[in-house]
């Protein structure tokens, strides 16, 4: 079979697009074959060693996927070959990635793709559909009618954030750094955004949420908590996704005054039944069309290397107007 694979961790020239042998599903798992495949910034993490895993080499790369079960493995049940389904959280932890035309996946991971939806649609909300769910649903609480604040609410996570936030009954402010970018978050439902190219994000938020946030959602490498603690309104949350390597001061004293509290997570944390719960959630948004996946472009599989390069521009450089996500036809 096809597939985008690395035999040593470095740059995107060490991505690989050739043949392996077909994996066969073991037990508990389901064979897909792959029609869309989306790229995550994690997965050029993975990809160059900023995230040290245990990778199982020849490796091959990318976390979600959307296709048709071709077989299943003893044990497996709920799910039958020709079933349309999607996956999320594979190249991690140990397990083959999916940028592959066939993938053998824990049926753990699996979850049906609605009717009406396309491959692509499917691919590009996995990852960040569920974050943004985990995020909002499981660790914020968001409530009908509490504002939320999103940084960059035409990417990939954000603009989950955004809908998924609108759904909740809440109003939502986000950012973006261009009047095209503005026009899509207003498009996906954002209250009111703010144009940080041209307005400070203190002076904005103040503009925007005099009374400050319950919900601030911060998307960016370098947090600066002393903005985010000042934005916050009593008893705000703030959820923490990104920074990996980021170390900045935190004002305490009054973080604890006012009664904010601080969630961290990473999506591949989650747990199979907090996942499949998200996903249920999802789909049924994705069915409704109250959810827009966000797609920014799509390549080809074997254009794999360059769709990191272009991920990583976009994500570490800043280079690309880039908004949603990189979708790669199987």
């Amino acid at each position: 079979m096809k597939a985008a694979f690395i035999e040593q961790t470095g740059s995107p020239d060490v991505i690989q697009f050739g043949e392996l042998p077909r994996p066969e599903p073991q037990a508990g798992q389901v064979l897909v074959r792959g029609e869309a495949v989306a790229v995550n910034p994690v997965d050029t993490y993975v990809r160059s060693g900023l995230i040290a895993m245990d990778l199982p080499m020849p490796f091959v790369i990318g976390c979600d996927l959307a296709g048709t079960v071709e077989a299943i493995g003893e044990g497996v049940t709920g799910v039958r070959p020709g079933d349309r389904v999607w996956s999320t959280n594979q190249g991690l932890l140990g397990r083959q990635g999916t940028f592959a035309e066939y993938s053998a996946i824990d049926a753990d991971w699996v979850y049906p793709t609605p009717d009406g939806i396309e491959a692509r649609a499917a691919a590009a909300v996995a990852l960040v559909g569920i974050t943004a769910y985990l995020g909002l649903i499981r660790d914020a609480k968001l409530a009908a009618n509490e504002t939320i604040f999103v940084v960059g609410g035409s990417g990939g996570v954000g603009s989950m954030v955004v809908q998924m936030a609108k759904i909740a009954g809440a109003r939502v402010i986000t950012t973006a750094g261009s009047e095209e970018k503005c026009e899509i978050a207003k498009r996906l439902g954002a209250d009111h955004v703010i144009p940080y190219r041209q307005q400070s994000l203190a002076d904005g938020l103040a503009e925007a949420a005099p009374d400050g946030v319950d919900v601030f959602w911060e998307t960016r490498r370098e947090p600066d908590f002393d903005l985010t603690v000042n934005a916050l309104a009593p008893r705000g949350r703030m959820i923490l996704m990104a920074g990996r390597d980021a170390r900045p001061p935190f004002p305490v004293g009054p973080f604890y005054v006012k009664g904010c509290s601080l969630h961290g997570f990473a999506m591949f944390n989650g747990t199979a039944d907090e996942l499949r719960q998200a996903a249920e959630d999802i789909n049924s948004w994705l069915a409704a069309d109250q959810l827009q996946p966000l797609i920014g472009k799509t390549m080809p599989l074997a254009a794999a290397a360059d769709a990191h390069r272009l991920q990583e521009d976009s994500t570490l450089a800043g280079k690309t107007s880039l908004s949603g996500k990189i979708v790669l036809d199987v």
